[in-house]
């Protein structure tokens, strides 16, 4: 392996929360003996243009500085391409990194877990999920939870969570579960009513919400979480129990594992990490062995 590694870097993601969380993570790998470089752009398209560069001039690593989203477009750069990929969560979400045990909000704690591992060569093969050709490391989700992405992407008032809060309260209001048409690893088609259906290679979203709880990221198989036809009072009971996993305890939710999930419903938008993948139908498929991450000590 190469001695230079790359951060990859959103500057404008959080009031420069991810350039200045860069810079204890690279003293860090320069400390180990690395040479460290930073990448970034305007915008994604440029961003992940320079790091697919990086990755086929041979860098011994991307590291991914910032939030879910970061994460997810540095995925697009090294799957499928043998180069490690590191994690420096420092976003509101870190799903991802907390599904691998990575440190969460302490740049300086994660630069030191991959100075670590890439001397000791500590890497891990995992799962990644693929819909539409393009990639993710949690969940896919649709169904009421994507229908709030949308409401709240569509606000330009208020900024920040709150949004996304007033998004909910909304979507509460003209609430009522949506007929699906779901196909696993090619079988018959389940058409059911459901208030959302979670396609999960990672346990959570949403910044641990467990929606799949049982989710391995290494199983080849995603954890498919069907929450059924439920009212109002009924999504409110349950819905503070998906922090625990626990929701999938009660009789309106089924999970089930496979390899290939085909989701079909109207007027449903499909996210993947949080990021928009566009409207039903989508086929998902889980690849096994996809990705090599560079890992803590301790298996999650």
């Amino acid at each position: 392996m190469t001695s230079e590694i790359t951060l990859f870097v959103n500057p404008t993601a959080g009031r420069g929360r991810g350039a200045h969380a860069a810079q204890p993570a690279a003293s860090a790998l320069r400390a180990a003996g690395f040479a460290v470089r930073t990448v970034s752009g305007e915008n994604a398209e440029e961003a992940l243009t320079r790091a697919r560069a990086a990755v086929a001039d041979g860098t011994g690593a991307l590291v991914a500085v910032g939030g879910d989203g970061m994460l997810n477009l540095a995925l697009q750069a090294v799957a499928g391409t043998g180069t490690p990929l590191g994690l420096v969560a420092v976003g509101t979400g870190n799903d991802f990194a907390r599904a691998l045990g990575l440190p969460l909000r302490d740049p300086a704690a994660a630069g030191r877990v991959l100075a670590e591992a890439l001397k000791e060569g500590r890497l891990r093969e995992i799962d990644l999920g693929q819909a539409n050709g393009h990639w993710f490391g949690a969940v896919l989700a649709s169904g009421f939870d994507s229908r709030v992405n949308d409401r709240g992407n569509r606000m330009r008032w208020p900024k920040g969570r709150l949004r996304y809060d007033l998004a909910m309260l909304a979507e509460l209001a003209a609430f009522r579960p949506y007929p699906y048409r779901i196909t696993l690893d090619d079988g018959d088609v389940q058409e059911v009513e459901a208030t959302l259906v979670a396609v999960g290679n990672g346990p959570s979203y949403g910044g641990g919400m467990r929606i799949c709880p049982g989710a391995d990221l290494t199983d080849g198989l995603f954890d498919v979480t069907v929450v059924g036809n439920c009212g109002r009072a009924t999504l409110l009971k349950v819905f503070p129990s998906v922090y625990r996993g626990t929701h999938v305890e009660h009789p309106k939710v089924t999970v089930f594992r496979a390899a290939k999930v085909e989701l079909a419903a109207e007027g449903i938008t499909g996210y993947a990490d949080g990021e928009r993948l566009g409207p039903l139908p989508l086929t998902a498929r889980c690849i096994p062995g996809a990705l090599r991450v560079v890992g803590p000590r301790d298996r999650p």
